[in-house]
């Protein structure tokens, strides 16, 4: 809800603010450098190296933030090719990504290499789903081309 004086008139009038989209975590500390993060969809484990305190139960920070980028583009081309029927065997994506070296570290080049498995491929509409992925509908894609060069390769493998 904002409020603000109307120029015509001394009164206040209430205008109602569109419901915007949130996600929402919470995160819980477990003992050294562990923590469950939490959402409506499920949990992650947290957790450092065990060379600076960490125990080696979970994820690291920076190796979440791959996958969720693996993971976003991966759900799209799935979907895209079920639609397009151009189905594989077997899809895989990696991504490699250059660390800084100053503190703050972060991710300045990134490389997602999606591996298609099969045969017979529909490799027109393979790229057409990748490239909508990375250009149309992943958001973490978009988020990662914010502070990253970003590019990416398909690969197919014959089985």
């Amino acid at each position: 809800m904002l409020l603000y004086k109307d120029k015509k008139s001394v009164k206040f009038v209430e205008i109602k603010i569109k419901k915007i989209m949130t996600n929402k975590i919470e995160l819980s500390w477990k003992g050294q450098m562990l923590f469950e993060s939490v959402a409506p969809e499920g949990n992650v484990m947290i957790d450092a190296a065990e060379e600076v305190g960490g125990q080696g139960k979970g994820l690291r920070p920076k190796a979440l933030m791959l996958t969720s980028l693996a993971g976003c583009s991966a759900m799209d081309v799935v979907s895209l090719l079920k639609k397009m029927r151009a189905e594989v065997d077997d899809f895989r994506i990696e991504v490699i990504a250059n660390l800084t070296d100053e503190h703050p570290k972060f991710y300045d080049k990134v490389h997602v290499i999606y591996r298609f498995y099969g045969s017979d491929f529909k490799k027109d509409k393979i790229e057409k789903a990748v490239n909508l992925s990375v250009e149309r509908y992943c958001g973490v894609m978009e988020m990662f081309r914010k502070f990253a060069e970003v590019t990416t390769e398909i690969l197919y493998i014959e089985q």
